[in-house]
């Protein structure tokens, strides 16, 4: 195992539309590739080591996203952050460098993260609104919606709602926040008159959580699904998963706060 000298913590953000996932993957984009790619023209060498403090899936985007960079040779913070940014692709930008050091464990230390889903429903959203903001059809019953995703909130069994369920010891997970709001990011002449954002936050999600617990909104939203039974979603664990995933691409991690 290969020992360090320095550490550094990178915050970037990034629009995921082009990449498989923050996770470098043979032969497939990725955010990570680029990131390491670049890397390697800026050093002038291949003694480095990336860690992102989690994995997204493909197409979903950042605004908040932190890797640990490890390195043998001092490095200035701010001197890296413009030779990244000035040989990056447009599509990914270091926000922030600082130094840490050998304890900062930038996994165990990732306590917690925001995510927002941004959504339409009603006339056909433009086309330019893709990469963002999921069209959802022609109807859905918002208000219920909202009202299914304040019941997230608190501490849950979550076992439905992960992609493939295993023999763990627990699926709890304690969502601090969990709503449905207009949204006002989005305000350009493009953007559909009816256009929300569901915004969840826990200090840690299981693989494709977020986009279950989304899907699970719509099927209710679209009448698929009753209120009682996605009450029971989360009480009758040992029933199938929830069925719908939402589409990835307009699901963004927003933040990502550290214990230290």
């Amino acid at each position: 195992m290969a020992k360090w000298n320095y550490y550094y913590l990178i915050r970037i953000e990034f629009l995921g539309f082009r990449y498989h996932g923050w996770q470098k993957q043979e032969k497939l984009p990725s955010v990570q590739g680029n990131i390491d790619k670049t890397l390697l023209f800026v050093l002038q060498h291949e003694n480095f080591k990336t860690l992102g403090c989690g994995r997204t899936d493909a197409k979903v985007s950042a605004e908040d996203f932190a890797f640990e960079l490890f390195v043998n040779e001092n490095q200035e913070p701010q001197e890296l952050l413009t030779k990244l940014n000035d040989n990056l692709p447009a599509d990914i930008r270091v926000k922030s460098i600082e130094t840490t050091d050998a304890s900062f464990n930038i996994i165990k230390d990732s306590k917690v993260k925001e995510y927002h889903y941004t959504f339409s429903f009603g006339e056909k959203s433009h086309p330019y609104n893709t990469p963002f903001i999921r069209d959802l059809g022609q109807h859905l019953d918002i208000n219920l919606m909202q009202k299914a995703a304040k019941h997230f909130e608190g501490k849950h069994d979550f076992k439905r709602y992960c992609a493939k369920s295993s023999e763990k010891d627990s699926y709890e997970c304690d969502i601090l926040f969990s709503e449905i709001q207009p949204d006002t990011k989005f305000t350009g002449s493009f953007t559909a008159k009816n256009t929300y954002v569901f915004k969840v936050k826990a200090k840690g999600f299981m693989r494709y959580q977020v986009r279950l617990m989304m899907g699970a909104l719509i099927e209710l939203g679209r009448g698929e699904y009753r209120f009682e039974e996605f009450e029971n979603s989360l009480i009758d664990t040992d029933k199938p998963p929830i069925k719908t995933i939402a589409p990835s691409s307009a699901l963004t991690l927003m933040k990502v706060e550290f214990s230290s």
